[in-house]
């Protein structure tokens, strides 16, 4: 019984044929599509901010609207650290990370019980008490003007920050794979198990011998530390923090890529936050003004009509293709 689950688990975490395939097609993008370089960046930094809300929320179960406060924490550590201390962007990287994960081991008690609309509640206050102190403390991060004057030096001391954005797409796409990696080997383990028998049924995880708070703590502390690196990526790769990074919007912006890519799924994330950016990027472009009714209408369908049905028109008047009537 142990060897046909570990055989399985081992058919789980197997790469499959495609992933290589869109790992070296992201790579080539900032090469093929030189002036795009910039939203690769952007579509990078978001993919891994997704990643981490969905190691919470579709691993684990736990619902959160205030993971913009470990964006935020990331992006100004990462900001200050390169303006006070050193310009090294891997050092501020991770400098970012660890004071991100600090706040989310903290964070991570006010979680542990309550229903779903109670940690909603809870995440969100969090939220805005990080914007408000960001606000409020203007000596240390400038407040509504923001950081600036924020030098980035070159990554690994010789590739400098360019103005088409190659070397950022890169760096952030870099980091974006060796956190996947990393996520992905969680998920797909033991652990990973007992995560999403926790988000299945708390109880019966806990009645079967499952650290359940425990759990919980590390999951949310290591979602945090990614959404850290995700926001010192921003930072670093934009020379500027500001209030933005702590607003509410960053919250609901990444639910709503969940809600697109699917959760429980770490592609999912990544998938979401290429038809979100490409959308809206497309969409503000056509309509500044009116973007966001689109990208509801979008939502509404994909709420009514099914993601699965939604990507495969031939199930649209029921049956599958080619079956009989």
């Amino acid at each position: 019984m142990a060897a046909d689950t570990r055989a399985s688990i081992l058919n789980i975490s197997r790469m499959r044929p495609w992933e290589p395939v869109l790992w070296l097609l992201a790579f080539a993008a900032p090469f093929v599509l030189p002036s795009h370089a910039l939203i690769v960046n952007e579509i990078a930094i978001v993919a891994l901010f997704a990643v981490s809300l969905d190691l919470v929320l579709g691993y684990t179960g736990i619902v959160s609207l205030g993971h913009a406060a470990f964006f935020g924490m990331g992006a100004y550590t990462a900001a200050l650290f390169a303006k006070h201390v050193m310009p090294d962007p891997l050092v501020g990287l991770a400098a970012g990370v660890a004071t991100a994960m600090a706040l989310g081991a903290a964070c991570s008690f006010t979680v542990m019980r309550g229903t779903d609309l109670t940690r909603l509640m809870v995440t969100m206050g969090v939220g805005l008490i990080m914007l408000e102190l960001a606000n409020k403390l203007d000596w240390l991060t400038g407040g509504a003007d923001g950081l600036q004057g924020v030098v980035i030096g070159p990554v690994l001391g010789r590739f400098e920050f360019d103005l088409y954005g190659r070397t950022a797409a890169l760096y952030s796409l870099v980091v974006l794979l060796v956190c996947f990696l990393l996520v992905r080997r969680l998920v797909h383990s033991p652990l990973g198990a007992t995560l999403k028998a926790i988000r299945d049924n708390r109880l019966r995880a806990g009645a079967i011998g499952i650290p359940v708070n425990a759990r919980i703590v590390g999951a949310y502390t290591m979602a945090a530390a990614l959404a850290g690196a995700a926001g010192a990526l921003l930072a670093q790769t934009t020379g500027f923090a500001s209030l933005d990074v702590f607003e509410f919007h960053r919250s609901a912006d990444v639910m709503l890529i969940l809600i697109v890519g699917g959760t429980g799924w770490l592609y999912g994330g990544v998938l979401g936050a290429i038809v979100f950016k490409l959308m809206y990027d497309v969409l503000a472009s056509i309509t500044p003004q009116y973007w966001t009714f689109w990208l509801g209408l979008f939502l509404v369908v994909l709420v009514l009509v099914g993601r699965d049905r939604l990507f495969r028109p031939w199930t649209w008047f029921g049956g599958r293709r080619g079956a009989a009537p």
